[in-house]
């Protein structure tokens, strides 16, 4: 099986490289680098089934050779990140879309899309399932990312509909581990950068929404287990455990000797109140659920983030 990767060398993407070698996969990555890093992938540089290809996938995908898999998971996926690049993530949610469907239609390969649980926006109900259609301010400041997954999801059912890919959409929910920037922007390495750097933690409104983190091999197992099914409606993949931003803070500060203080910031426009994945319907389905625990994914995470912030500090 040859399998193209798009944002390749992002967060997620670099590790679903990983999980695809490991079945003995070769992968085509691409990445524009604008929110990735080749770092991501260094690890691969000597893999004869591993190749890189600095590429911006909203322009037209030309890929020689059999292909029998195309992962979208292009974009920019952090508040900071998209609110940067809004334009970037609007056309990579839609006219990249299109050109990664182009791409497994010409090639008669099997597409999966990389969405997401902001589809869901900031809901009225939890947890989230596939039923449910979401409330989303389409004009917000947010909804560059929202429109683009939900175009996106849009788009691969009407390639799956009337032209009869074979088409897959998971709704990743919130993610992590190693390979996260510290400047990505999102709670987990926005508080350790802060505690690392004995900057405030920085909580927004009182800290009484709740988000729900999935450690990221996880995250990549229900990936691959949706990529060999035949389920073609969207998927939720996260982890149910579900506590307030204020409370996760406060888990991060007890990681660290003389941790900083954490204040209180204005909450941003459209930040979702509550964020749970049903996960039943992954359950059933692929068997899934997710193994390791927040203690053990914090241990993995931090460490990485220790070394990586040891490394600035000696290139300073």
């Amino acid at each position: 099986m040859r399998a193209v990767v798009t944002g390749g060398a992002g967060f997620l993407g670099s590790h679903l490289c990983d999980r695809l070698l490991a079945e003995g996969w070769e992968v085509l990555a691409m990445d524009n680098l604008i929110t990735g890093s080749e770092a991501n992938i260094a690890h691969l540089g000597g893999n004869p089934k591993f190749r890189f290809e600095k590429k911006d996938v909203s322009e037209p995908l030309r890929v020689a050779g059999e292909v029998g898999y195309v992962f979208h998971f292009a974009s920019p996926a952090s508040p900071p990140d998209y609110l940067k690049f809004p334009i970037e993530t609007l056309k990579v949610g839609s006219i990249a879309t299109m050109h990664a469907l182009d791409l497994a239609h010409e090639k008669k390969a099997k597409f999966l899309l990389a969405s997401t649980s902001e589809c869901y926006g900031d809901p009225d109900i939890s947890p989230q399932s596939e039923s449910y259609w979401g409330r989303v301010n389409p004009i917000g400041p947010r909804s560059v990312y929202d429109e683009a997954k939900r175009f996106a999801e849009a788009t691969t059912m009407a390639y799956h509909r009337h032209l009869g890919v074979d088409t897959h959409i998971v709704r990743i929910f919130n993610t992590y581990g190693p390979r996260m920037r510290l400047n990505d922007g999102r709670a987990l390495p926005n508080f350790v950068y802060q505690a690392l750097s004995g900057q405030p933690l920085t909580v927004y409104g009182a800290g009484n929404q709740t988000r729900s983190f999935c450690y990221v091999s996880d995250l990549v197992e229900g990936i691959y287990h949706l990529s060999q099914s035949n389920e073609h409606l969207p998927t939720n993949i996260g982890n149910p455990t579900e506590l307030t931003i204020l409370e996760f803070a406060e888990r991060i500060r007890a990681e660290f000797p003389n941790a900083p203080k954490i204040i209180f910031e204005p909450l941003p426009e459209d930040d979702p109140k509550q964020r749970r994945p049903d996960i039943s319907k992954a359950g059933k389905l692929l068997g899934w659920e997710p193994k390791v625990g927040l203690e053990e994914g914090l241990r993995l995470t931090l460490q990485y983030f220790k070394e990586q912030y040891a490394k600035t500090i000696e290139r300073r």
